[in-house]
């Protein structure tokens, strides 16, 4: 009787380790990325493989992460209506195992309300969790650049530095709310005059360098 228990018992510590084994080898997904935003996060001023999106691609592809696809939502000049109204016509109903959001800026320049601002940057938060599954660790906040430290701001640094401080920390309190990974940049562009070649030729938007800063510190934080 002993005897027949333990041959039973080693049966099921075999099949146990084959599961163990088989959930150990599992080929992990490749990762489909999509990036919601504005100019920031298309990249105006540089080319289209040098915006942050495309640098993070191809940062995970050099450091032998299986990626398969990006896609960006976004364009200059767009407010959250603007990207929340994109969305709905795009009629995109795939799931992404990442998910970037970037937005308000546009919000700061055109003096709209953050209690507006507020309100719609939940629910595209809420909506990057659906993109991504609903699984809320695919998707990551990247907080506003700070304009004000380029040629184009240097003249109302102090205004805009203050107003884009209040929108950071609106999207900092949702993202901590709803449980998303938080990447603060804005650092990086207040760097933007004592650093020249970190804005692009326009003399507003972040260059391909700036960009670079941001994926590596997204990579340092992953």
């Amino acid at each position: 009787m002993i005897l027949k228990i333990s041959k039973i018992l080693i049966l099921f510590l075999v099949l146990l380790s084959c599961k163990m084994n088989n959930e150990t080898i599992k080929p992990v997904e490749p990762i489909r990325y999509l990036a919601l935003g504005d100019s920031y996060t298309i990249g105006e001023s540089v080319p289209a493989s040098d915006n942050f999106p495309a640098q993070l691609f191809h940062a995970l592809k050099d450091k032998n992460v299986s990626v398969s696809s990006y896609k960006i939502i976004a364009r200059t000049g767009w407010t959250t209506t603007n990207l929340k109204a994109a969305i709905e016509t795009s009629g995109l109903k795939d799931t992404f195992n990442l998910v970037s959001l970037l937005i308000g800026v546009n919000n700061q320049y055109q003096g709209k309300s953050i209690i507006e601002y507020k309100s719609e940057f939940i629910d595209l938060a809420n909506r990057a969790i659906k993109f991504a599954g609903g699984k809320k660790e695919h998707v990551f906040i990247v907080s506003i650049p700070d304009y004000g430290y380029t040629p184009f701001g240097e003249n109302n640094r102090a205004s805009i530095s203050a107003q884009i401080k209040e929108f950071n920390a609106v999207n900092k309190q949702v993202s901590d709310s709803l449980g998303l990974k938080y990447y603060n940049i804005t650092p990086i562009s207040q760097r933007g005059l004592a650093e020249p070649d970190l804005v692009a030729g326009d003399g507003l938007h972040p260059s391909a360098k700036m960009y670079k800063e941001w994926v590596e510190l997204i990579m340092q934080n992953r």
